[in-house]
């Protein structure tokens, strides 16, 4: 958090206490004012000021919120809050309602319109209103649950009610919720909280909150993965679900038509253990619920199993329901919104009661948010697939060996790869000796990929019959101009000496080729040229002829080194680059692109933004013997 934005907080949390002191002194000032709630609520106050002032100056992370997170907390909130067995409100850090379910609406006599966007605390006599808006904010800052009684203020009348409040992660939200748990008492303020009502009320809440924070923290889980690896999300679900709802959890994938099981998760002692083993080889047969799920997609809750064969038998007979003491499941389908792709099933003991209809929304919305991840994730496989494909034909697998010179290339692909197309490069042999290409197509896809290749191979054609760069260049730009992406593009011509190489190097509109003599000495080159595709009659290619001696380098890269910038969006630039090259002029020449593609991962903090191509050209002392050194890439 910046300086300004810590002050613009400090500031909002000190007029809010302010605001909230005041009304607590007003309380305390009513005649008919119970002062142990209002010592309570000013002792909240005291513990949030201490530590708004031990938090200033701390770091503090914020998340993105995603289309398909938000959706799934609406479909949460339909599943779990609405059908809550008490009156519930959803409450923003300031006590604003954000959201009732239908009890609470009940309790008042209002419909959820009126009640929402309203402070929670006027719902409340003025004898208790200031002190539940301190329990609120005590609750927001601190995560420890408060209880307090309130006198509601209902259109039928006052109703005496027992408040719990219980702080909230919800996924996609940047600060938490509270939630505020009523339950109509006709007890007395001062009397006893050990009352059986006040305890189921807090049972029901903390079941409400618990599956709450069973949902939001596996739909946090999937969504952080970017690997999108669909055996760790299985397997991150199953161990959440069977650390917090169920005894036992089973995933089972189609797989070739048929359901194969994956994952069983269960207790972790070594009997258990190894029946979690044994299951996962015995896998769904003819007649058992999970494949009866899979076939229909429609769930099964049994609240109490009366046929311990209902999950299969083992190879020795055995119900796998009598195995793990399963007295109650819940089998859901594993589908994406367009096709089953397998089941979920949890089962629980007796011990832990049996399983309900919350329970059964709660596991179908994490069962929809896996099923998307796994869909996502193979078509983000299939697709890698494609595109490692197309690189293998559109980049050479090894550089050619050149008589007198000796050749190195990287390509790095960006950190967020977004579809193959960028860059592109090339050795090949020219009428008079060896061209080298190396070209930055705008932006990505298949649009991209095709120009991609197209401008690839045209150079690599025509430079084979013409050694003129500026020719080649300029037949290259009429074939692409009724394209609707441009390229630039260098290219130089090789053609070897006595002693040293002679090279012409032209330029379409790409950064500046460098030449490192082998003393160090850099000289950039003037570059210059009209991008490729864009225009026929005012199309230009910047020449430029130079002598390399035995010891010089000539390298040449894309536009993604030197814009590359760090999390400030300070560019990698110009300058740094030639001092690396000059650094390692009389280096083994693989070092001199490993090391620029080394200080761009560090400068930029692993996140490269742009493709990366690079290649490095060196003339040998001996200029009979060709050498070769094969391309090689890397994904930062």
């Amino acid at each position: 958090m910046s300086d300004q934005q810590e002050t613009q907080s400090l500031l909002y949390e000190t007029a809010k206490l302010k605001t909230r002191l005041s009304e607590l002194r007003s309380a305390a000032a009513l005649s008919d004012a119970d002062s142990g709630p209002l010592l309570d609520a000013a002792l909240v106050e005291l513990e949030m000021a201490v530590s708004a002032l031990g938090a200033t100056g701390e770091d503090r992370a914020s998340t993105e919120a995603r289309s398909e997170a938000a959706e799934s907390e609406r479909r949460m909130l339909r599943t779990v809050f609405q059908d809550a067995p008490v009156p519930l409100f959803l409450l923003e850090r300031d006590g604003t309602v954000r959201r009732v379910n239908r009890q609470a609406g009940a309790l008042l006599g209002s419909s959820a319109g009126y009640l929402t966007g309203k402070p929670f605390p006027v719902f409340c006599d003025m004898a208790t209103r200031a002190a539940v808006g301190s329990y609120i904010a005590g609750v927001f800052h601190s995560g420890q649950r408060r209880r307090t009684h309130v006198r509601l203020l209902s259109k039928h009348g006052p109703v005496n009610a027992d408040v719990t409040l219980a702080r909230i992660w919800v996924s996609g939200e940047p600060d938490p919720l509270v939630v505020a748990a009523t339950a109509p008492s006709t007890r007395e303020p001062a009397a006893q909280e050990s009352a059986p009502e006040v305890a189921a009320t807090e049972d029901a809440v903390a079941t409400v909150v618990h599956r709450m924070d069973v949902l939001a923290t596996a739909t946090g889980m999937l969504l952080d993965d970017e690997s999108l690896t669909e055996s760790v999300a299985v397997r991150r679900s199953a161990r959440l679900l069977a650390a917090e709802l169920a005894d036992w959890v089973i995933v089972d994938l189609e797989q070739n038509g048929a359901l194969r099981r994956q994952v069983v998760m269960g207790p972790e002692d070594e009997h258990r253990t190894e029946i979690a083993r044994m299951l996962e080889n015995v896998h769904p047969g003819p007649g058992s619920l999970p494949v009866s799920v899979y076939d229909t997609g429609h769930s099964v809750l049994q609240a109490h199993i009366d046929d311990l064969r209902t999950l299969g038998t083992t190879q020795g007979d055995l119900p796998v329901c009598g195995l793990i003491e399963a007295s109650s499941l819940i089998c859901v389908p594993l589908d994406d919104g367009e096709h089953t792709l397998g089941t979920l099933t949890l089962t629980v003991s007796g011990e832990q009661g049996p399983f309900d209809l919350m329970d059964l929304g709660l596991v179908e919305r994490l069962a929809r948010n896996l099923g998307l991840v796994i869909r996502t994730g193979r078509r983000y496989r299939r697709r890698m697939e494609v595109t490692e494909r197309l690189r293998a034909g559109l980049l050479p697998r090894e550089l050619p060996a050149v008589p007198g010179a000796e050749i190195s290339a990287r390509y790095v692909v960006a950190t967020r790869d977004s579809g193959f197309g960028g860059d592109f490069y090339d050795v090949f042999p020219t009428v008079a000796g060896w061209g080298v290409a190396l070209g930055d197509v705008c932006g990505k896809g298949d649009d991209a990929t095709a120009v991609n290749a197209g401008t690839r191979h045209g150079i690599r054609i025509l430079g084979r019959w013409n050694a003129k760069p500026d020719e080649v260049l300029s037949m290259v730009n009429e074939t692409l101009l009724d394209q609707e992406r441009f390229v630039t593009a260098v290219m130089a011509c090789v053609e070897p000496r006595d002693e040293g190489l002679a090279v012409m190097v032209g330029s379409a509109g790409h950064p500046p080729a460098v030449l490192i003599r082998r003393d160090g000495l850099i000289r950039t080159l003037s570059g210059g040229g009209i991008p490729l595709g864009l225009f026929a009659d005012d199309f230009e290619v910047g020449v430029e002829s130079l002598e390399l001696d035995p010891g010089d380098t000539l390298f040449l890269y894309s536009d993604g080194v030197v814009e590359s910038s760090d999390a400030l969006r300070n560019r990698f630039g110009h300058e740094r680059l030639v001092e690396i090259l000059a650094a390692h002029a009389d280096g083994p020449i693989a070092d001199m692109p490993l090391a620029v593609e080394h200080a761009l991962t560090e400068f930029c903090g692993g996140e490269l933004r742009d493709d990366v191509s690079m290649l490095a050209i060196r003339v040998t002392a001996d200029t009979g013997e060709p050498r070769r050194i094969s391309v090689s890439g890397s994904a930062v």
